[in-house]
């Protein structure tokens, strides 16, 4: 354990966010997500929820400020009726950690699919809830 670092992060995530420069994205999957298929490096997050680990990763990461949407979820499938109620506990989540933060960028499922095969890192969690699937853009660290 360290201080200051949250307990959710486990070493080899803690790895990973260490590696990632300006720009480069981090995938956090929900559970129905095929991230052993899409990953480039794939992190488990075994029994966490998106909520959690977006809390405990944005207490260490900032959010790219240079693009207009740092934040993009997947959106509903066409003729899908289903409302994601995890996205208002993102927004709160978010904008606790950014106070800036402004919108999420909505991307098509398959659309969303190709952004996390080019993505530093797909962070698999069991999330249940659905359309939980979250795209964070790194920022950079400013002292």
């Amino acid at each position: 354990m360290l201080k200051g670092i949250p307990p959710v992060i486990s070493p080899e995530l803690l790895k990973i966010l260490m590696e990632m420069g300006h720009g480069d994205e981090l995938i956090i999957a929900d559970g129905n997500f095929p991230a052993a298929s899409v990953a480039q490096r794939l992190i488990r997050a075994d029994g966490l929820t998106c909520p959690i680990l977006l809390d405990a990763t944005l207490q260490l990461f900032p959010l790219d400020q240079y693009v207009e949407k740092p934040v993009a979820l997947m959106a509903v499938v066409a003729g899908d009726s289903y409302q994601p109620v995890i996205w208002d506990e993102y927004q709160k989540i978010i904008l606790k950690r950014e106070p800036g933060f402004k919108d999420f960028d909505y991307v098509e499922r398959f659309a969303f699919y190709e952004r996390a095969q080019k993505a530093y890192a797909v962070l698999a969690t069991s999330e249940m809830a659905l359309y939980a699937n979250i795209i964070l853009k790194k920022g950079v660290v400013k002292q």
